[in-house]
């Protein structure tokens, strides 16, 4: 792929993502030419989301407005994730008039499955794919250990990859250190490609590999899979915490893009 094709897949695989687990969260979607978005399926701001929008300056203030409205309809938090395909160029700019603050930006970053590098491995971590209920429950334990917004978000991704289903394209995995569960992350197969969620080591075992142990696991258990025939996908894609672009690095991701997190919370406005 090149870099356009590149930064087009790594949009693409999260808006999909974004958009399935939604929607198995009971979320309203909208999906059109003009905008994509999943509103009302979960307590998180980050699934509440915006992530696709090809508009024009007449009409970017009331889509603007339209998702603002249905986020309060539905009393949740919500967010545009606003990566270098959407439209207008000042949508950023649109969103702040709006009552939206900016949350943040992720890096987009790719790797050639093939050219992954092997980090020094953290002895004694075992890295399984989750492929039952029990499986799956210790994974969003762990996960609630340390992601995110905790217990509170770990049981609702946990509830809706039940009803989602552990196989293809969903694959999840644990990290046990010496028996005891420490890490997770997940793979999501869409847009031809393998996107990486859900990186978690809990807080007692980081500053030891282990994060990138478990990733480079992930991606190689695709590869391998694609080399079975399983699968199609040749790279891997993630948006980064600025904490984890380091990491990503070394295992041969690079950057190609940015997306821009716009958020909206109704105990922040009142």
């Amino acid at each position: 792929m090149d870099n356009a094709e590149l930064v087009r897949v790594i949009e693409q695989n999260v808006a999909e993502l974004l958009m399935a687990m939604g929607a198995a969260g009971g979320g309203r979607q909208r999906d059109d030419a003009g905008v994509r978005w999943t509103i009302g399926g979960s307590p998180i701001d980050y699934h509440n989301a915006v992530v696709a929008a090809d508009l024009t300056a007449r009409t970017a203030d009331a889509i603007i407005a339209e998702s603002l409205q249905k986020l309060k309809n539905h009393d949740v938090p919500g967010s545009w994730h606003v990566g270098p395909s959407m439209r207008p160029a000042d949508l950023g700019e649109r969103l702040l008039a709006a009552g939206f603050t900016h949350g943040g930006s992720e890096p987009g970053m790719a790797v050639d499955l093939a050219e992954l590098a092997d980090p020094a491995r953290t002895t004694g971590l075992r890295v399984d794919r989750v492929r039952t209920e029990q499986d799956l429950g210790i994974w969003v334990d762990t996960l609630g250990r340390g992601f995110g917004e905790g217990v509170k978000e770990a049981r609702w991704v946990g509830e809706v990859y039940r009803r989602l289903g552990l196989e293809d394209p969903w694959r999840h995995y644990l990290g046990r250190l010496d028996g005891e569960p420490v890490a997770t992350t997940t793979i999501y197969l869409a847009a031809g490609v393998a996107g990486v969620y859900f990186v978690m080591t809990v807080p007692k075992a980081r500053r030891r590999g282990i994060g990138a142990t478990i990733t480079r696991a992930a991606l190689q258990d695709a590869l391998e899979a694609r080399d079975t025939g399983s699968t199609g996908v040749r790279y891997g894609v993630l948006g980064s915490s600025p904490a984890g672009r380091s990491v990503y690095a070394g295992l041969g991701f690079r950057e190609y893009c940015t997306i821009d997190l716009y958020e909206w919370s109704p105990t922040r406005t009142g």
